[in-house]
């Protein structure tokens, strides 16, 4: 196999790799979700049409919990109230049907779509919500009915938290309060439950916390690349779990039903909500399709018993926001997971750390992805040297071994035989070029997916008319000079002594060049920024060739 044959092998199979991606994501079920009243009449329900019922714990019941309690039966409300709570980084609505959060803006961060609005991660477009309740005889949950306590509702400007509070009413004598607590410049919320037991007798429950959405991509996703939807897992026994919409349908998932550590929740491209449980506390995790369609995912504990005239409290944190690692790393071990750089995460890490020091320097990620790339070319510099240096030499003696091919066409083994003498004699390795461009191969393939799924580059400026380096280029500015640079090294290149390969080589950049018009501009910088570089150093090893060449002439 020849350096050309490699570079179309490499070029195949990542296209390959790209299609496969996008078949997949088309492939996802898509079960059919079955509209409410409120719905068919264009009006969103309380809590976007959560009508599902709540978990009930299975296996051993934990200490303290009521062995095989389920919800008491509640009617939904006809009506529901709104409260709306508001921080430094997020807008909230907390829906007092089940004081269920409902809407979740995010004010530094715009929509996909419409950047002079805050993206919104929670609301009706997707039914995307986190629910909360209890489990145990009488005990409310997510369809109860909470009322909202007199308090702040907005976070004043020396405030370091806001508590906000909702009462339900449990068995006789008990009071229920959950408490969301938002801090300052903090997407974790604290979600706590509180019983008041005043009766005669002690009281216990277990304690849900879920979040349910529908299945399909978020708005403003590349067709083009695959980019992960769906519940999440994670634990220091089984590591981080990806759960296919499909599987958890079937039913063939297996979550830890007695876990102490770990997370669960749901992730999109650039955006996280996941239940962090504390440290050590017993929970069971789960993932179900619920009835409406919809897919929960999320976490059972048990609440302490309130003994008659005391109290007992269970809390768990969600985190619900953009996965920027180091926040997601400050959150809970092993959230900073959920930044999908797929199989080659062990070099995309490194890459990525590099390019946010640059961006520090720089102040700007397009700054940064061209300082980037010219380290890796630079680290890579001898291994493309050997490379092109391979391919020189094979140009010089192109048309030599195209008159074998005219002498031998009918002859296969004297054809060969004579290349291999001629190899020989000129002291040429074919395959000399293929080895740095394997060892490259994966390099440049983590890189892709790091800038894919770093939301440091979403509606990250970088110059001029590129407002968005996560976006596609809207005057393709970047897919042409990427075309141009690609034609420009294939005629660099040695001429394929096999005529249908050498016609193959030269349309080829033009075939390959249609994806990046739908790369985003981040990606389609990274790779004119490389192949720029690269056409630099193979040009001043050509033209070192062709001295010596003339050198060796006149002597």
């Amino acid at each position: 196999m020849d350096t050309q044959r490699l570079i179309l092998f490499f070029i195949f199979s990542f296209s390959l790799l790209l299609l496969w991606d996008a078949w997949q994501k088309e492939q996802q079920p898509k079960p059919p979700v079955q509209p409410t009243a409120q719905q068919a009449q264009g009006v969103p329900s309380p809590a976007g049409s959560l009508t599902s019922t709540a978990p009930t714990p299975a296996g051993k019941p934990a200490a303290g919990a009521v062995p095989g309690a389920t919800p008491a039966p509640t009617a939904p409300a006809t009506t529901s109230e709104r409260v709306q709570v508001s921080t430094d980084l997020l807008v909230a609505e907390i829906d007092t049907l089940g004081a269920t959060l409902s809407r979740l803006e995010l004010r530094k961060h715009k929509d996909a779509e419409d950047p002079n609005k805050n993206f919104v991660l929670f609301g009706p477009q997707h039914s995307y919500a986190a629910q909360s309740g209890l489990i145990g005889e009488g005990m409310p949950n997510h369809r109860s009915v909470w009322r909202p306590l007199p308090g702040e509702r907005a976070l004043g400007s020396g405030a370091q938290e806001l508590q906000v509070r909702f009462a339900a009413d449990g068995p006789a004598g008990v009071v229920i309060e959950k408490i969301y607590t938002f801090r300052r410049d903090s997407y974790l919320i604290g979600v706590s439950f509180e019983l008041k037991n005043a009766g005669g007798a002690p009281a216990s429950a277990y304690a849900y916390y879920q979040v349910v959405r529908d299945d399909k991509a978020p708005a403003g996703q590349n067709a083009m690349m695959y980019v992960y939807t769906g519940p999440v897992y994670y634990t220091k026994e089984r590591a981080f779990h990806k759960l296919e919409y499909s599987d958890v349908e079937k039913g063939k998932i297996d979550l830890p039903k007695d876990a102490r550590d770990g997370w669960i929740g749901i992730m999109q491209h650039y955006f996280v909500a996941a239940w962090l449980p504390p440290e050590q506390a017993p929970r069971e995790y789960f993932a179900r399709k619920l009835p409406d369609g919809l897919y929960a995912s999320g976490v059972i504990l048990a609440a302490p018993p309130a003994d008659a005239g005391g109290a007992s409290r269970v809390a768990v944190r969600l985190f619900a926001g953009p996965e920027e690692q180091q926040r997601l790393k400050q959150a809970a071990p092993g959230l900073d997971l959920v930044v999908d750089y797929g199989w080659l995460a062990i070099i995309a890490w490194p890459l990525f750390a590099v390019l946010e020091f640059f961006h520090r320097w720089t102040q700007n990620w397009g700054v940064a992805i061209i300082l980037l790339t010219i380290l890796i070319k630079l680290v890579f510099f001898p291994l493309s040297a050997a490379s092109y240096k391979s391919m020189a030499k094979m140009k010089l003696v192109t048309p030599r071994l195209t008159k074998i091919r005219e002498m031998y066409g009918n002859d296969r083994a004297r054809m060969n035989q004579a290349m291999m003498e001629l190899y020989k004699t000129e002291k040429i390795n074919p395959l000399g070029g293929c080895f740095p461009i394997l060892v490259q191969i994966p390099v440049f393939i983590a890189l892709y997916w790091t800038l894919l799924a770093a939301i440091e580059l979403r509606h990250a400026p970088f110059i001029l008319w590129i407002k968005d380096l996560s976006a596609q280029d809207p005057y393709f500015v970047l897919p042409i000079l990427m075309t141009a640079s690609m034609v420009l090294q294939t005629r660099m290149n040695p001429v394929p002594p096999d005529p249908v390969q050498a016609k193959v080589m030269q349309f080829m950049p033009y075939v390959f060049s249609v994806f990046f018009f739908f790369f985003p501009a981040g990606l389609v910088l990274y790779w004119l920024v490389n192949n720029i570089l690269s056409i630099a150093q193979q040009w001043q090893i050509q033209r070192m060739f062709d001295r010596d060449k003339s050198a060796h002439g006149k002597r």
